[in-house]
């Protein structure tokens, strides 16, 4: 595979979520913010500490669920994921013939998005478990290539730039200005510093990166 297609900037999106957004989510609670058409890139972070997801389009909040991942000895790993491969209805190759619809495979070694038992804790063999309803519409919203990012803790956007970009020496990632929506942060799990200069981040990048997948 190349080489992820990304590399992740020391940068984290200082976005207000819209009201409401990060009330209190019951086992197998979700909401949805907005109802699209959406304008992407489409990506998803899910925080294994707080066992949620977030639904990003470009950097709006558009959806919140709450997911169960890996139990203790079959912890999920984190990273980078793009969705590898989709299918409406699924069956588990490796525990009892077990069903996963709407499964979204992030891993060849078994890890997924798929719809299932959510009962507000890690509960899973590793894969992340979505509310039915949540895990049927997020289907129809990816494609192959969809970014995933596991996180420890994490829930905030982050900018996502292809290699290829940076190393265009014509590119412009990012431009200092004091009226800018996106701050310098230090890393995903230091939070935004204080008083850092703020940052614009060239739109043309996102465009750049759906061209090139």
């Amino acid at each position: 595979m190349r080489a992820f297609l990304t590399f992740l900037l020391l940068l984290t999106c200082a976005v207000a979520p819209p009201a409401g957004a990060l009330e209190a989510l019951g086992p197998g609670g979700y909401r949805w913010l907005e109802e699209g058409p959406f304008a992407g890139p489409l990506y998803l972070v899910i925080s294994i500490e707080r066992q949620r997801v977030h639904v990003y389009d470009g950097d709006r909040l558009v959806g919140v669920a709450s997911v169960s991942t890996g139990m203790k000895g079959h912890r999920t790993p984190t990273g980078e994921f793009p969705v590898l491969q989709k299918r409406e209805w699924h069956r588990s190759n490796l525990y009892s013939n077990a069903p996963m619809p709407f499964m979204q495979r992030l891993t060849w070694d078994g890890i997924a998005l798929h719809a299932g038992h959510n009962p507000g804790y890690p509960a899973s063999h590793g894969c992340i478990r979505l509310p039915q309803a949540f895990a049927r519409k997020l289907f129809g919203m990816t494609q192959i290539g969809t970014l995933v990012s596991v996180t420890l803790d994490r829930l905030s956007p982050a900018l996502m730039v292809d290699a290829l970009v940076v190393g265009d020496p014509g590119s412009a990632v990012a431009t200092f200005t004091p009226q800018a929506p996106v701050v310098l942060a230090q890393r995903d799990d230091a939070g935004v510093g204080a008083g850092a200069p703020m940052l614009e981040v060239d739109p043309g990048i996102f465009r750049l990166r759906l061209m090139r997948r």
